[in-house]
């Protein structure tokens, strides 16, 4: 069986790897220290959140596609426009557009682990 979950979860740890020594080792040569600040906290939030994409199917709660899909698409808006917005000074297209899009994966992480909070208490308080 397919479980989409952990292959994101998979994918987002892999990345953020990947990313993690392409920003150690390349942009750190040529991106402001503030911008590779920025793209690392985006590093984070995606490995943080691979992370719990592969624990969450450990927790037998029951129904979690909606936490699974806030989190999913948290964690890519999150980061990826960190990653965009951080690549910025040496790409060739504005992307300040992508300022909102940060805190609206936010949200969207909040809204899960909330979610993930209260299923995890009703879980053992019944």
């Amino acid at each position: 069986m397919l479980y989409i979950s952990e292959i994101f979860g998979i994918t987002f740890s892999l990345l953020s790897v990947i990313l993690g020594a392409f920003g150690a080792h390349l942009l750190k040569k040529i991106l402001p220290e503030s911008a590779l600040q920025s793209f690392e906290v985006g590093i984070r939030y995606l490995m943080y959140h691979g992370l719990i994409l592969l624990i969450l199917p450990l927790l037998s709660l029951e129904d979690t596609q909606w936490i699974e899909g806030f989190f999913i698409l948290g964690a890519f808006l999150f980061s990826f426009s960190i990653f965009f917005l951080s690549l910025q000074s040496i790409i060739s297209f504005n992307l300040k557009w992508l300022g909102p899009v940060t805190p609206i994966g936010g949200i969207f992480l909040i809204i899960a682990w909330t979610i993930l909070l209260f299923k995890y208490i009703n879980f053992y308080i019944n």
